[in-house]
C-alpha cells in the first residue's frame, strides 16, 4: 500500500512523524479518510477518535479535541489542541499521559 508521511504536533511537541498508510480523523464536519496522494484540503479537527493504521497494518489510536488537519504534497499534519493515545501497537514508546494546549 502506497503511503504519505504524516506528522502529529502538539503546543508541546511532536508526537508522531513517520510514513502510514491512511488517517481516519474527526473533521470538523464529520469524520474524513486520506490515502496516499490525496487531493489537497485544510480541516478543522472535531473531538473524536484519530485512528492512523502503518503499510505493516500496525494501528495507533488517539484521542484528539479540536485543531487542525492539512494534506498536501503527499503529506498530511494534524496540529492538535488536546491529543491523548488511546491504543499504540506493542513496543512502541508512547508517553499515555496525554497532551494538552
Amino acid at each position: 500500500m502506497a503511503e504519505f508521511r504524516l506528522q502529529i504536533i502538539t503546543q508541546e511537541r511532536t508526537l508522531f512523524d513517520r510514513p502510514v498508510a491512511s488517517i481516519i480523523a474527526p473533521g470538523g464536519l464529520g469524520y474524513l479518510g486520506v490515502l496516499a496522494r490525496h487531493a489537497p484540503l485544510a480541516s478543522t479537527l472535531g473531538q473524536g477518535k484519530l485512528t492512523v493504521r502503518q503499510a505493516d497494518g500496525a494501528e495507533f489510536v488517539f484521542l484528539v479535541s479540536g485543531g487542525f488537519l492539512e494534506v498536501s504534497n503527499n503529506s498530511a499534519c494534524v496540529l492538535a489542541d488536546s491529543l491523548q493515545i488511546l491504543s499504540a501497537p506493542p513496543g512502541e514508546a508512547f508517553d499515555n499521559s496525554g497532551e494538552s494546549a
